[in-house]
């Protein structure tokens, strides 16, 4: 009888999902899918537009183009840069926590982050902006612009940073400027609709769009409209959220309709629009999805529902288009692009010819490499650091791919990612899941 029972432990234990052995897996009873349900209907009627699932080999005589990393010593736009493009970051590698700090906040935070001159920079749902000291171990500031009546609300505040000014537009339709150092607003707008984009600075303006697709642009000193430039309407607000590039001559906007704008940075006046809202009824109640705009060399690209394009940026011509779709920010890495497919393949572009360099099943990759079965994964971000592939979870498992596309080592931070990653001096920074700051090198 002893025997019987410790037989059925056994196969118990052996039989556990491969989950409570290493978190790498996402847990199969709470699979969801956002596309499913966000173009759940729409696929019915089309079932040529169906996510990308195809694996292709690298070939085996491809040899990439690398370049150095880039020591990065500050973050102050949250897409990192104008182009909203990542580069190739040097990180130390050591995998050791080297800070956490004290609770940061006792409220639910947004999930962008800055740094400048040694302190983080971000808000809280309550409508705070607090800047904490890493050289002090402390707040220096917990600044709230809002009224008693709108405490309660939640607040969706965009962040960018110009020297020690902090610019905020908001969900509510309020526009401020506020220096951190010397704890002063400096001036304040109440634009009554809300904000829906990334802000941009450029020479003495800010840029913003509202949940109508307006694209403004404001002076910097006193938060007062240059000029404002009307755009396609959606009469059904999407989750997609407005997003702003900018080159050295151009600034992108993509909206919520799938239409992208060229603006000439001098003159202020549209160069050319194109749509890319792929749905089979182009009216304004459409359901747009894509992701950020990031460019490089000339070229920026688009990932909308079911299709990525790689676009010239003087002309508007689409150069290339492939029928993969992602639900993160890709990456232009020298003339190569990549990105992650809804369907969870790693793919790499070349964006000189369009054609797909490999195209790799991550989650295959990963059961190969554990020689576990087969599940799925949900992934938080991925990045290139010292010419690496960085694949970020949201159970803080990284997996490290080299850059043709094979798995090198699967590690875990000690904290659970409760905002975006940034890279400074070769570290890992993020909010935890505890609203604390933690560290890792």
């Amino acid at each position: 009888m002893k025997f019987f029972n410790i037989f059925i432990v056994i196969i118990l234990f052996t039989n556990c999902s491969f989950d409570k052995r290493t978190g790498i897996w996402k847990n199969e009873d709470n699979l969801t899918k956002k596309e499913d349900v966000t173009f759940k209907d729409f696929k019915t009627i089309s079932s040529a537009n169906e996510f990308y699932e195809k694996s292709i080999p690298i070939d085996k005589n491809f040899k990439f183009k690398l370049k150095d990393p880039l020591k990065n010593t500050e973050w102050s736009d949250i897409f990192f840069s104008d182009s909203n493009n990542y580069t190739n970051f040097k990180y130390d590698n050591k995998n050791k926590t080297i800070y956490q700090s004290q609770k940061l906040t006792k409220n639910n935070i947004n999930e962008s982050i800055l740094f400048k001159d040694e302190h983080i920079i971000f808000s809280d749902k309550r409508g705070n902006i607090i800047v904490f000291s890493i050289n002090q171990n402390k707040i220096i500031t917990k600044f709230n612009f809002y009224k008693k009546k709108l405490k309660k609300i939640d607040k969706i505040i965009n962040l960018i940073i110009d020297n020690n000014i902090i610019f905020a537009s908001d969900n509510l339709g309020y526009l401020y400027a506020f220096d951190y150092k010397k704890n002063t607003i400096l001036w304040a707008k109440n634009y009554k609709i809300p904000f829906r984009s990334n802000l941009k600075l450029i020479n003495t303006k800010l840029i913003s769009a509202d949940q109508n697709n307006n694209l403004y642009f404001f002076e910097k000193k006193n938060g007062n409209t240059v000029k404002l430039i009307p755009t396609e309407e959606t009469l059904v607000k999407n989750q997609f959220i407005n997003n702003i590039s900018l080159t050295k001559n151009s600034i992108f906007f993509l909206n919520t309709y799938g239409s992208l704008y060229s603006i000439d940075k001098n003159t202020l006046s549209v160069k050319w629009f194109l749509n890319l809202n792929q749905s089979l009824d182009l009216n304004p109640s459409n359901l747009f999805s894509g992701t950020e705009l990031v460019n490089n060399n000339n070229k920026i690209i688009v990932t909308t529902n079911y299709t990525t394009y790689i676009i010239n940026t003087n002309s508007g011509s689409i150069l290339y288009k492939n029928n993969i779709s992602s639900n993160f920010k890709p990456i232009i890495y020298n003339n190569y692009l990549f990105l992650i497919s809804k369907k969870n393949y790693l793919v790499c572009i070349n964006l000189n010819s369009g054609k797909i360099i490999y195209s790799s099943n991550i989650n295959k990759k990963i059961s190969e490499f554990l020689k576990e079965k087969r599940k799925e994964i949900d992934i938080h971000e991925i990045m290139i650091l010292n010419n690496e592939i960085y694949i970020f979870l949201k159970n803080s498992q990284i997996l490290v791919f080299d850059i043709a596309g094979e798995v090198k080592s699967i590690r875990k931070l000690n904290a659970k990612m409760n905002s975006n990653i940034i890279i400074i001096d070769g570290s890992i920074l993020f909010v935890d899941s505890k609203k604390k700051l933690f560290i890792s090198d």
